[in-house]
């Protein structure tokens, strides 16, 4: 009499908790795309990346859960904070190379414009 009981509990469980883990890989993937920060943007895409797998595993699917949670998480996930790290050094260098040439320039004009007004008397330029 219990087991019948039961039943119709555990699959309201179950419900509930796909209905659940639906929600957040949809919440998941949306905040992933729309992240303005690349670092949250790839934290983000591993842990839909880990709840990618967990649902799979729901569907009664080990084997592509594994290689989801493998590929999918763990090893895009690596690869993607490494090019961020990658890019961050690139950027940081860019930008102290951009930043000695302003100053260079700025230095040439600066040159330029005392010549410029140095010379003016003597070449009678009004």
């Amino acid at each position: 009499m219990e087991a019948i009981t039961l039943l119709p509990l555990m699959t309201l469980l179950q419900l509930v908790f796909d209905t659940l883990l639906g929600f957040a890989l949809l919440w998941l993937a949306w905040r992933a795309l729309a992240s303005p920060d690349l670092f949250q943007a790839i934290v983000l895409f591993i842990a839909f990346g880990l709840l990618m797998a967990l649902a799979w595993v729901r569907l009664d699917a080990p084997d592509v859960a594994l290689a989801e949670a493998a590929i999918g998480a763990g090893l895009t996930g690596a690869l993607l904070l490494v090019t961020l790290a990658r890019l961050e050094v690139k950027n940081r260098a860019k930008s102290e190379l951009e930043e000695k040439h302003e100053v260079r320039v700025i230095t040439e004009k600066s040159k330029h414009q005392t010549f410029f007004f140095l010379c003016t008397p003597v070449m009678g330029i009004n």
